[in-house]
């Protein structure tokens, strides 16, 4: 077998593969050999089928099969051997093939190369860090949760619109009479979540066995059809008058801000004042937005490193590839439509494979394993159980770990703070303290 690579341009190159007779023969013959070993054909004993049947039967399509795979060995080794950086993978040029009388033949194929770029990472790399700071609006919001989290739950005389109702929907027909065979259902409604303002006004000031009635439609809640047992679809056509009967009223009653709150969200003693509480609650929120500042900070740096990295991309067989190999059928107008974005994709794939390599970041079995088991240990925190034991955990960990999608997912992660660490040294960070919903409006500028 003789394989031959000529440069068309920088991208684009074409790979000659030559096959002669006595690089497949061999294996040919041996799947054919190993068939009449087990085939059963009508008028033959197992093993008795002449073997020129056998090659008139099944001789072209092993022969067929026996190319192929030795194609598809020997070009993987050539990239391999001979480091040969492709975008996507070959695609065949050759149509016709003479299966039936040629014993030598020559495929040739085109492939899309890597560019060569450099990436700069210094301190001309200027960027904003936003640090998301909780104000007091914000750390009311989350003590006022706790407080109703921790709350207790009473039977007020009257409805208020934070209130839960449980009722009885019953269908009207145009008259205001119980539709026969209408929707009849006893579900709770939570007051708060009424998008209808009108029909929300209405269920509030109710007592126990009051009786109202609402008109319903597809805007009347989110929960809807939840509320009336019904499918989804089914409430886009529906517009309708119900009677509601009040069966029992709901309201949690906040936690009072004492020390006993304290301790039931941060363990004993670990609080001792509601000053301490609402800090504590400050750290805890702050900390939590550190991610998204993470998130908002590589987004900036991706969209500066493709602006500023002059990278060209074979483009002309980048589309006729995404267009033979989309399992979804994409056609050439679909491709020509999503390209730019999908370009940016690649770009930022070569750019950050780039950096890795040249800053020497590496991701080790034995930090991925360490990963898994902070990960388990973190869930098992969630739902107040101990951490298992070493052994046990190494297990639970290694069994994660055996999910290859889970596995890479992890992977990615360490390689992202990892890449992050790199980003937050070498390019200058102007830290800025932001609102929660300052920080939304500039993530949602670009």
């Amino acid at each position: 077998m003789n394989i031959t690579q000529d440069s068309i341009d920088d991208l684009n190159a074409k790979l000659t593969v030559e096959v002669s007779l006595k690089d497949y023969e061999t294996k040919v013959k041996q799947v054919i050999v190993n068939y009449r070993k087990t085939a059963n054909i009508p008028g033959f004993r197992k093993g008795k089928v002449p073997m020129g049947q056998v090659k008139r039967m099944i001789g072209k399509s092993v022969l067929i099969d026996e190319v192929n795979k030795l194609l598809q060995e020997s070009i993987y080794k050539h990239i391999t051997d001979n480091k040969v950086e492709v975008l996507g993978n070959p695609l065949p040029l050759t149509s016709e093939v003479d299966w039936d009388n040629a014993t030598e033949f020559t495929f040739e194929y085109e492939m899309g190369l890597a560019p060569e770029f450099k990436v700069a990472l210094d301190k001309k790399g200027k960027f904003d860090f936003l640090k998301i700071v909780a104000d007091k609006k914000m750390v009311d919001h989350y003590v006022n949760d706790l407080a109703k989290r921790y709350g207790k739950m009473t039977q007020p005389a009257k409805s208020e619109k934070t209130d839960l109702i449980m009722g009885e929907f019953t269908q009207l027909d145009a008259n205001g009479n119980v539709l026969e065979e209408g929707i009849n259902h006893t579900s709770s409604v939570a007051l708060d979540i009424i998008q209808d303002k009108k029909s929300q006004k209405t269920l509030v000031g109710l007592a126990e066995g009051d009786e109202v009635k609402l008109r319903i439609n597809r805007d009347f809640s989110n929960d809807t059809h939840h509320m009336l047992n019904i499918k989804k679809e089914e409430l886009e056509t529906l517009d309708a008058d119900f009677n509601f009967k009040v069966n029992k009223i709901s309201r949690m009653e906040p936690s009072e801000l004492n020390q006993e709150l304290f301790d039931k969200t941060f363990g004993k003693d670990n609080v001792k004042s509601e000053k301490e509480f609402r800090a504590k609650i400050k750290d805890e929120v702050e900390k939590s937005f550190i991610s998204e500042s993470d998130n908002k900070l590589k987004n900036d740096i991706i969209l500066h490193l493709i602006k500023k990295t002059k990278i060209s991309l074979p483009d002309t067989f980048l589309k006729k590839w995404l267009v033979t190999t989309n399992e979804q059928g994409l056609t050439a107008e679909q491709v020509d439509a999503e390209y730019e974005q999908y370009s940016k994709s690649l770009k930022w794939q070569l750019i950050e494979n780039k950096i890795i390599k040249e800053y020497n970041l590496e991701v080790k079995n034995e930090d991925v394993l360490e990963h898994a088991k902070e990960q388990i240990i973190s869930n098992f925190a969630k739902y107040g159980q101990p951490a298992p034991e070493d052994k046990k955990l190494e297990e639970i960990a290694i069994k994660v770990l055996g999910n290859e999608e889970e596995r890479k997912k992890i992977y990615n992660q360490l390689y992202d703070v990892k890449t992050m660490a790199l980003y937050k040294e070498k390019f200058t960070l102007k830290h800025k303290e932001v609102t929660y919903d300052e920080f939304v409006k500039l993530a949602t500028e670009k």
